[in-house]
């Protein structure tokens, strides 16, 4: 059974998480992981949040949402550092982990982005985005105010 958890790069398994991504050519980990370590990035302002994804006590999973540095609007969110860990894919945590960053979302945000890889297209087009074609930083936008 899934539970969400914040979390930082120092919960137990995330080294484990963070190679798994690294193994299949993902950063999102390492950025996410850099960026706590210096402080640029610690998702402390408000409407900000990090979430881990627990199976069974062990991270499986991890998404952030954060002011948009890339969008002018001050209310604007984004989607972040998402990832899943193979063990739990296609079993709903990807799901799970976008609807805890949407809820809650509306009283910071008018719209969430991200910038998704390719293969992930369709995985934020099921669940409500809109493909941005041409946008610098936007591959996908959820409307959520």
């Amino acid at each position: 059974m899934f539970a969400l958890a914040p979390v930082i790069p120092d919960v137990a398994g995330f080294d484990d998480l963070l190679q798994e991504s690294l193994a299949e050519g993902h950063r999102m980990l390492l950025r996410f992981d850099e960026s706590w370590r210096s402080g640029s990035n610690r998702f402390e302002r408000p409407g900000e949040t990090v979430l881990g994804l627990l199976d069974d006590r062990v991270l499986v999973g991890i998404c952030g949402r954060n002011i948009d540095p890339y969008d002018i609007n001050p209310r604007a969110g984004r989607v972040r550092h998402l990832y899943v860990g193979q063990s739990v894919r296609r079993r709903g945590a990807g799901r799970l982990l976008i609807a805890a960053i949407l809820d809650g979302a509306a009283t910071h945000f008018d719209y969430l982005n991200t910038n998704a890889p390719d293969t992930a297209f369709a995985f934020y087009e099921r669940l409500g985005f809109a493909h941005l074609p041409g946008v610098d930083h936007v591959t996908h936008r959820i409307t959520v105010g």
